[in-house]
């Protein structure tokens, strides 16, 4: 097959036995991966500079993660971290930029298979990329579905799923995925509800 097809969207049969020997190298690697142990952070950072496509300076990813590839068709920028179950089907290509934070079990999905039964049956698939900007932050159990384009500085609400894209600076919920409103002078005030933001005291800790 041409693996071009993996990023166009094309259809394609992914149980070529080439790619399937090359995924499974990936996979075997972030099962080595998801065995490491929590002190065992040099080695994590190793393994993630081996198995992702690129992956920038800060980055850390609970264990357990599983991806397709085992991140090997994902970059991602600096300081991303990423709660435990972390789930990529990174059969596309997945770019997460700086800063980005995912709560526990979210999904982003690159695959999709064709509504028509008759090509479903015989295993056809297409991928189409995921792109997420940077500083975002996605709550536990949101789902980002195939071809899907996020801005910056977007928080996606626990449990939305995510099918249309997002511009930067909102606030998105729901299934499917709306936009709330946007980050406004209210969010620059307080972090939840009534808590108000102690600017004084996040200065005192940047020293």
């Amino acid at each position: 097959m041409n693996m071009e097809q993996l990023s166009n969207g094309d259809l394609y049969l992914p149980n070529d036995a080439a790619l399937m020997q090359e995924q499974q190298h990936w996979q075997d690697m972030q099962a080595q991966y998801n065995q490491t142990l929590p002190s065992e952070q040099a080695k994590r950072t190793a393994m993630l500079q081996e198995m992702f496509g690129q992956i920038g300076e800060g980055c850390y990813i609970e264990a357990p993660m599983h991806a397709n590839w085992g991140g090997h068709h994902c970059t991602f920028g600096k300081a991303v971290y990423a709660n435990y179950g972390l789930t990529m089907v990174d059969d596309g290509p997945i770019t997460v930029g700086d800063n980005t934070m995912f709560g526990p079990n979210v999904v982003l999905a690159t695959a999709g298979h064709p509504i028509e039964p008759s090509l479903r049956a015989q295993g056809y698939q297409y991928n189409l990329p995921i792109v997420i900007g940077q500083n975002c932050w996605f709550g536990a159990g949101v789902i980002v579905l195939p071809g899907v384009t996020i801005g910056d500085n977007v928080v996606v609400g626990a449990g939305a799923v995510v099918t249309h894209d997002l511009p930067s600076n909102v606030v998105a919920v729901g299934s499917p995925a709306k936009v709330l409103r946007e980050v406004n002078a209210h969010d620059h005030d307080f972090y939840y509800k009534d808590r108000r933001i102690d600017w004084a005291q996040i200065e005192e800790d940047a020293k």
